[in-house]
């Protein structure tokens, strides 16, 4: 898969992908930008969540549940590393279930969620390379 980055303005920097599809990205106004978008690393983070939710829904969608009511929570700790930076160091997504959610698919369905594939890719890192063309 091949994703155009572009440098759009300001701090702005975005995506786009193969389908025409594009996910624009902003820094805070306290580190320059604009905050009229997530940043960079709160869509990653952002990724995490809306992956285990999809999973939920197919989950829910397969077995004719209604998901009304179902909402996910990620909570997202810190640590400093070896440099003095920031960086995650657990993520906890809670399943928030309505009462009239099943109780047989309670386990479930967080198992489902589990099946994130954005959090498999983090378990697997790929490897990354990084180059220059001049144009």
């Amino acid at each position: 898969m091949n994703i155009a980055i572009s440098l759009t303005g300001g701090k702005k920097v975005a995506a786009t992908f193969p389908d025409g599809l594009q996910l624009v990205t902003d820094q805070p106004v306290e580190q320059g930008g604009e905050g009229s978008a997530p940043s960079p690393f709160a869509c990653f983070l952002g990724a995490i969540g809306t992956c285990a939710g999809f999973y939920v829904l197919e989950f829910c969608t397969a077995r004719n549940i209604p998901t009304a009511g179902i909402s996910l929570d990620q909570t997202v700790e810190f640590e400093q590393d070896d440099q003095g930076k920031r960086r995650p160091s657990r993520v906890t997504i809670t399943v928030n279930l309505p009462p009239s959610f099943p109780e047989k698919y309670r386990d479930a369905v967080v198992r489902a969620a589990n099946l994130c594939t954005v959090k498999k890719a983090l378990l697997t890192p790929p490897e990354f390379s990084l180059d220059f063309r001049v144009a």
